[in-house]
């Protein structure tokens, strides 16, 4: 017998979501629902990134290491938030609580000792993208055991972690940190980004080491890297483990293997279950394909070695950053004079540059019935990471945090896996007086102003509403779209997979007070229905339900 989960939601427009201030008077803990029959998709995600140093800091004995000292510029240093901080987050049910189930992480791997300065005041490796040492994890955000400690964590909560993979360049020259020899990088030239060329065989920026991804020729490892290693007594093991892995793939020893045998690495010890792809467009595509077939050759040893630890059997998460890539151009990336498909063989989704855009110009039906569209042909069977602000991005969609509602809406409730970038649900600001580029939309997670400032409080209440509604339902992000009213506007949702079939209706610009809906096509008389939003139950009567609540949103299940 097949097992059916039926659920409507109704959903007020994204423009009328404002008046929640009271909300928490009525429900002081969001009910979760999930059941153990709801399978995961990636296709559906809602994946929280953040940024390992700003989240949370679990351990303040780690603040300082390798002696960075000097004062940075405004938010362009360590700030102490570290893989503690965001375990302890886990165990206190903050990602569960948000309906999250997926992390990921900015690099964690050692970065530059040294500090640069570009323009921008001093600027430390904080971010991770500064890669002095893959093999190893930067003691400013922790440990190997803290790493295992998070993962197992997580994965009881039934949350994936995925971390970031940078192969495309090194962390910057510094006093303290050698260029990697001519073999392994180029210094020049600056990429133009005027075609493809140009954009691939340089250097993203002045004094950022480019790692020769094209080239085939056997290379010995940096000076830097074996005196550091022997200094660190774990030389012999390296070479070992580098051996083995020569040995058993029959790989060249040129520069991308090596950091594709360090970045497994992470898969096959602590279990992630996926990369963000750093840089994806500046490196040779083929690169990416070599990366996925080792990457799941990696995770089908972690399952096969770790059968206890096996959270579920979706394969190995690979989300490409392939800058200002966009759901219009289906699997093809222009890039003037050559369109480049990063999807087949390479990626299971990209980052979607052009969901804010789509936001910003489209009404509800419009954008929903283009993303169904898309992912339902063109993307079939891959899928795109939607995302409304985030690290890198000048321009979010509300920098100013004046529509943390809307902000909610449109990004929970659109098809494709949805991105919630760290403060997106606290409406932390992203315009921070006295920084200089993107150290703006790098500040501290505002976990101060949640716990005091009751329209914080409300906003995050809204999110975690909708986030537990979509974790709990992969229709809304995974399903088939279809309209069924125009005014009002209805839609549902619809998703199987194996004997779970899950239905979600979903109805926007719905009044407060007492709303009477006709259920009809999904439930029957006589069947229990609890609003989610308000915690309200019912019965169907004639085909229809009446929820009275003060809220302008309402979500309706099955019970």
């Amino acid at each position: 017998m097949k097992h059916i989960i039926l659920t409507v939601a109704i959903c007020l427009s994204v423009m009328t979501c404002k008046n929640t201030s009271n909300q928490e008077q009525t429900q002081d803990k969001v009910e979760e629902t999930t059941t153990s029959s709801t399978p995961f998709v990636w296709e559906g995600a809602n994946l929280y990134f953040l940024l390992t140093d700003r989240f949370n800091n679990g351990d303040t004995s780690n603040d300082v290491n390798f002696d960075r000292t000097k004062a940075p510029g405004k938010l362009r240093g360590f700030e102490g938030g570290d893989i503690k901080g965001v375990t302890q987050k886990v165990k206190e049910g903050y990602f569960t609580d948000l309906g999250i189930n997926a992390i990921w992480m900015t690099p964690i791997v050692e970065q530059i000792h040294g500090a640069t300065d570009e323009g921008t005041g001093l600027s430390y490796g904080f971010h991770g993208y500064w890669t002095k040492d893959w093999t190893n994890i930067d003691p400013n955000y922790g440990t190997k055991e803290d790493l295992h400690e998070l993962v197992k964590e997580a994965h009881a909560k039934g949350i994936r972690i995925v971390l970031d993979a940078v192969i495309n360049h090194t962390g910057p020259v510094t006093e303290k940190d050698p260029v990697w020899p001519s073999d392994w990088v180029r210094t020049e030239p600056q990429c133009k980004y005027d075609n493809y060329e140009n954009t691939i065989t340089c250097t993203l920026v002045k004094n950022l080491p480019d790692i020769k991804t094209e080239s085939n020729e056997e290379v010995e490892l940096p000076p830097q890297l074996v005196e550091k290693w022997k200094a660190e007594g774990r030389y012999d093991q390296e070479v070992a483990e580098l051996d083995a892995f020569f040995e058993r793939t029959g790989h060249p020893r040129a520069p991308r293997f090596y950091i594709m045998k360090w970045l497994t690495d992470y898969i096959t010890e602590f279990g992630i279950d996926g990369y963000r792809c750093d840089t994806v467009k500046h490196t040779e595509e083929y690169v990416w394909s070599e990366f996925k077939k080792e990457c799941d050759y990696a995770f089908t040893e972690f399952k096969k070695n770790n059968p206890n630890k096996v959270i579920d059997d979706n394969d190995f998460y690979l989300v490409g950053e392939v800058y200002n890539y966009g759901i219009s151009g289906g699997k093809y990336f222009d890039f003037g004079d050559k369109k480049v498909n990063y999807y087949d063989d390479m990626f299971t989704q990209q980052i979607n540059f052009e969901f804010k855009w789509n936001a910003k110009e489209l009404q509800a039906e419009t954008l929903f019935r283009k993303y169904d569209q898309k992912l339902k042909n063109d993307l079939k069977g891959y899928g795109v990471l939607n995302y409304l602000s985030s690290h890198d991005d000048g321009q979010p969609f509300d920098p100013d945090r004046k529509k943390p509602f809307e902000t909610a809406n449109k990004l929970l409730l659109s098809p494709g896996a949805s991105q919630v970038y760290y403060g997106d649900e606290s409406a932390r600001s992203l315009v921070i007086e006295g920084t200089v580029g993107d150290a703006t939309l790098r500040s501290k997670m505002n976990w101060d102003e949640i716990a005091i400032d009751n329209d914080k409080k409300s906003i995050l209440k809204h999110w975690q509403k909708l986030g537990q509604f979509r974790a709990n339902h992969p229709a809304v992000g995974a399903g088939k779209h279809q309209m069924i009213t125009a005014q009002p506007y209805y839609f549902y949702r619809t998703y199987q997979k194996g004997d779970f079939i899950d239905l979600v209706v979903i109805g926007l610009d719905v009044h407060k007070g007492a709303k009477s809906i006709d259920v009809s096509k999904m439930f029957k008389d006589g069947d229990n229905i609890r609003d989610a939003y308000s915690g309200k139950k019912t019965k169907v009567v004639d085909g229809r339900v009446v929820i009275d609540s003060e809220f302008d949103i309402v979500l309706l299940e099955k019970i």
